[in-house]
C-alpha cells in the first residue's frame, strides 16, 4: 500500500480497512454509514471467460461465467460508495445461489451468508489509477481523480467460486479536507504589440483546451509537500502554495499531489496552470476567496501573457488588452513573463465561447522543448521591437477577420487568419527558432486539410484548425513525425475555467 500512498497521498485508516480486509464489504460499508447499503444492478450478463478470467478463476477459457457489475450505495437510492465487478463461473454455483445471483440487487455477501457457504477471501491486487469518463460520472468525481481499487477470489471448497473487483474514489471515506482542482490547457496563439510606440505591449490570443489537463490536490498538512509530477512541476506547485501561505500568514502548511500534469515547455501553459491550480487549491483549503487575478499576483504570473490567467479564470478564446509600456509604467522593456515579476496579468478585453464545431489538433514533436527563461529574455532583445507594419497587420487580421469568424463560427476564414499570423510580428521569429520540422509542420497540415495551422507560444506544440473527427490531417502529422517520433491527438476547447471540487 505504502507504493501508492506515495502516488495517492495516504490513506485513512477506514480506507485501508476496505482495500485489506477479508470479510465482507457491505458490511463494513453500513457500519461506516450507519444504514443499509443498497444495491443497484449496472449490468448482469453471462458470457464466456476470456484467458485472463479463466486464469483467475481457474477454469476453460470460454466457460460460461455470470459477468456482473453493481453500485454499493447508501440506501437504495444513495450515493454509490463502491463500484463492484464481479465474474462468477455457472458451473461451481448451487442451482438456489445461482438464482439469487442471477436476480437484481442482492449484495453477493448476503447471498453467501444466506445459503451458510464457507468462504474465505484471496486478495489477488491493490491498486489505484485516474478516473475515466464513466467512473467520473458514476461517483460524481473529475476526470483524472484517483481511483483506489482491488482484486480478489472468493475461495469455496479449494477452488474459486467468484473474482471480485471493487473501485471507490481515493476521496471516500477520507479523514482530512481537501481541495481538487482540474486547471485546463491553453494555446496561446500570438502577442499583439511588441513594438510599444503608442504605450501598450504585449496582448495575448489564445484558446482554452480541454485536454491535456492538470489535476492537483491539496490536504490540510503541517508542512508543505509536493509528490508527483516531474521536478520542476513539484518546485513551482511548492513555490505557488508557500507564496498563498506566506501572503495571509497562514499557519498550517499543505500536501500538495500532482495527479496530472501537462507537458513542460510545449507551448501549453504548464507553468501558469500549476502556480495558479496550486495555489487555488491551497487557498480554498483554507477558505480564503481569491480571484484568478489575485492568485497570479501573488503567485507572480501572467506578467507578459494574461491568456494563462484568463484561461483558468472562464475558458473560452480569450484576448488580453497586454500592459502600459515605457518610463515610469508597468513595463520599461520587452520580456517574457519569467521576467515580468511584479506585473499585474493584463485585462482581458474580449472572451467568447469557441465554436464546439471546430475541431483541434494537438501535434506535439519530440524535438526540443520551447524557449523559457534567460532563453525566453535573450529572444526578446533580440527580436523585438517588431516593425509597426506588421503590429498593425496583426490588429487588422484579428479585428476584421478573426473576430467576425469566430462569432460567424467561420471555419475557413479563422483558419486563413491564424496562417498569416504565422509570418508576421514576434511569432515569425518564435517559428524561425524551431526545428526544421516544426517548422514545416503547418504548411504540412494545411496541405492535408487543415484550415489553418500555427505555433502555439516557443512550441514545440503546433496546432491545426480541424473538422472534428478528419482522420486525415492526423494521419499527415503522425507521417511527419515518423522520424521524430511525437504525439497527436485531437482534442477540443474548453469555454469553462478551472473546475474546483471539495472533498
Amino acid at each position: 500500500m505504502k507504493e501508492i500512498e506515495a502516488k495517492t497521498g495516504y490513506f485513512s485508516p477506514f480506507q485501508k480497512v476496505l482495500l485489506g480486509t477479508d470479510g465482507s464489504v457491505t458490511h463494513l460499508l453500513s457500519l461506516a454509514v450507519e444504514r443499509d447499503i443498497g444495491v443497484v444492478t449496472r449490468l448482469q450478463e453471462v458470457v464466456a471467460a476470456d484467458r485472463r478470467i479463466a486464469a483467475i478463476l481457474k477454469i476453460r477459457e470460454g466457460d460460461p461465467v455470470n459477468h456482473r457489475i453493481v453500485d454499493l450505495g447508501e440506501g437504495e437510492d444513495g450515493r454509490p460508495l463502491i463500484y463492484a465487478i464481479s465474474y462468477t463461473p455457472l458451473e461451481r454455483l448451487a442451482p438456489e445461489i445461482a438464482s439469487d445471483l442471477m436476480k437484481a440487487d442482492i449484495p453477493i455477501g448476503r447471498i453467501l451468508k444466506q445459503h451458510r457457504v464457507e468462504s474465505r477471501r484471496e486478495i489477488l491486487s491493490i491498486g489505484s489509477y485516474p478516473a475515466d469518463d464513466h467512473l467520473a460520472s458514476v461517483f460524481g468525481i473529475l476526470p483524472g481523480e484517483p481511483l483506489l481499487s482491488r482484486m480478489y477470489r472468493i475461495i469455496h471448497k479449494d477452488a474459486p467460486l467468484m473474482a471480485i473487483t471493487e473501485i471507490f474514489p481515493s476521496g471516500t471515506f477520507a479523514d482530512t479536507r481537501r481541495v481538487i482542482v482540474d486547471a485546463p490547457a491553453r494555446l496561446h496563439l500570438g502577442l499583439i504589440d511588441l513594438h510599444g510606440g503608442i504605450g501598450r505591449v504585449d496582448g495575448g490570443i489564445g484558446i482554452t483546451l480541454d485536454r491535456p489537463h492538470l489535476l492537483v490536490e491539496a490536504r490540510v498538512a503541517g508542512t508543505i509537500t509536493v509528490t508527483g509530477g516531474d521536478e520542476e512541476s513539484r518546485h513551482r506547485a511548492e513555490a505557488a502554495a508557500r507564496a498563498v501561505i506566506d501572503h495571509f500568514g497562514l499557519a498550517g502548511g499543505a500536501g500538495i499531489i500532482l495527479h496530472s500534469d501537462l507537458p513542460r515547455h510545449a507551448g501549453l501553459g504548464s507553468g501558469t496552470q500549476i502556480a495558479l491550480a496550486a495555489g487555488r487549491a491551497v487557498a480554498e483549503l483554507y477558505g480564503m476567496d481569491l480571484s484568478a487575478l489575485d492568485l497570479a499576483g501573488i503567485t507572480g504570473r501572467g506578467g507578459t501573457s494574461g491568456i494563462g490567467t484568463a484561461a483558468f479564470d472562464s475558458g473560452g478564446f480569450i484576448i488580453d488588452g497586454g500592459h502600459r509600456f515605457g518610463e515610469g509604467e508597468e513595463k520599461t522593456s520587452f520580456r517574457p513573463s519569467s521576467a515580468s515579476r511584479g506585473v499585474k496579468p493584463a485585462p482581458v478585453i474580449f472572451r467568447h465561447p469557441f465554436p464546439e464545431k471546430f475541431g483541434i489538433l494537438l501535434v506535439t514533436p519530440d524535438t526540443p522543448p520551447g524557449a523559457s527563461d534567460e532563453r525566453e529574455v535573450d529572444i526578446f532583445s533580440a527580436c523585438c521591437p517588431v516593425p509597426l507594419s506588421e503590429v498593425q497587420e496583426i490588429c487588422h487580421r484579428v479585428m476584421m477577420q478573426m473576430l467576425p469568424a469566430l462569432i460567424e463560427e467561420d471555419i475557413h476564414r479563422f483558419g486563413a487568419a491564424v496562417n498569416r499570423l504565422q509570418e508576421i510580428g514576434f511569432k515569425r521569429h518564435e517559428v524561425a527558432l524551431q526545428h526544421e520540422v516544426v517548422r514545416q509542420l503547418p504548411g504540412i497540415l494545411c496541405e492535408a486539410g487543415a484550415y489553418g495551422a500555427g505555433l502555439s507560444s516557443f512550441g514545440p506544440t503546433v496546432y491545426a484548425i480541424i473538422e472534428k473527427g478528419d482522420t486525415g490531417v492526423a494521419d499527415a502529422a503522425r507521417q511527419a513525425l515518423a522520424g521524430i517520433g511525437g504525439t497527436v491527438e485531437e482534442v477540443a476547447a474548453r469555454n469553462t475555467g478551472a473546475i474546483i471540487r471539495k472533498v
